[in-house]
């Protein structure tokens, strides 16, 4: 049986593809900063499931952190075969509206805290002859949106981080991949675009309606079907996808 560990589990994209994984005969751990949620999502996991999920605290953004996490998952469930970096969203803003504080909180939040996850993680799986390793990013890194500037910008560094580490142990069974996914049903699009009639001032109603004719598909995505990306990703059938960004947005991106 495969490990893996899902960031932000408990609600939203990480919680279905905690679920998918576990559906598919992973053993699998989610994270997150908040026990109480995490407790619930787990138990429900298990009990929709019948397989084995986990859940510990942690916080993404916190420097000292992923050492002491993957430690307590190998001593606990044994060594880690896939890892699925997700992670919440920073406030919505304009490029030049984001303070420094702000653009701190979320470099490391999206950036540097799933590279010192990836640091610690990829050498073992190599060493392994398996892993997978899946970056859950955004296609505003693709198609930019100005009042989500951190989101844009940070996003896209880490892609090119991804890039690059999808080329240091391909020749060992590991793959390095990015999920973007495009506008989806989760309290995080919810807040935004709540942000952005707040801004305009107009009705929520009619934002979530412009939002949504925008998708040729007309609607936005259910987390489980960028769960199905993720999971495919960190499947033995993805064994030859690598160094990828797999967009998952209903066509709403226009870049070919």
């Amino acid at each position: 049986m495969r490990t893996a560990l899902v960031g932000g589990g408990a609600t939203g994209i990480g919680r279905a593809v905690a679920e998918d994984l576990a559906r598919g005969g992973h053993r699998v751990v989610i994270t997150g900063r908040r026990a109480e949620a995490l407790e619930t999502a787990a138990q429900e996991l298990r009990a929709a499931t019948g397989a084995p999920v986990h859940w510990l605290v942690n916080d993404m953004s916190a420097p000292d952190t992923a050492a002491h996490l993957l430690g307590e998952i190998g001593s606990e469930y044994g060594p880690l075969d896939v890892l699925v970096l997700n992670s919440g969203g920073p406030a919505p803003g304009a490029v030049l509206a984001v303070d420094d504080a702000q653009w701190q909180s979320a470099f490391e939040l999206l950036l540097l805290g799933p590279l010192r996850l990836a640091r610690l993680v990829l050498p073992a799986m190599a060493q392994r002859g398996f892993g997978r390793v899946v970056f859950v990013t955004s296609t505003a890194v693709r198609q930019p949106q100005p009042g989500l500037a951190t989101s844009v910008v940070l996003r896209s560094a880490v892609t090119a981080a991804a890039k690059l580490l999808s080329h240091e142990f391909a020749a060992d069974g590991v793959t390095v991949n990015c999920v973007a996914p495009g506008a989806t049903a989760t309290d995080r699009r919810a807040q935004i675009l709540a942000a952005r009639a707040a801004a305009t001032g107009r009705a929520y109603a009619d934002v979530v309606a412009e939002d949504s004719a925008a998708v040729p598909a007309g609607r936005p995505a259910e987390p489980t079907e960028i769960a199905a990306a993720v999971a495919f990703l960190a499947s033995s059938a993805a064994s030859y996808v690598n160094g990828t960004v797999l967009t998952v947005d209903g066509g709403r991106t226009e870049t070919i």
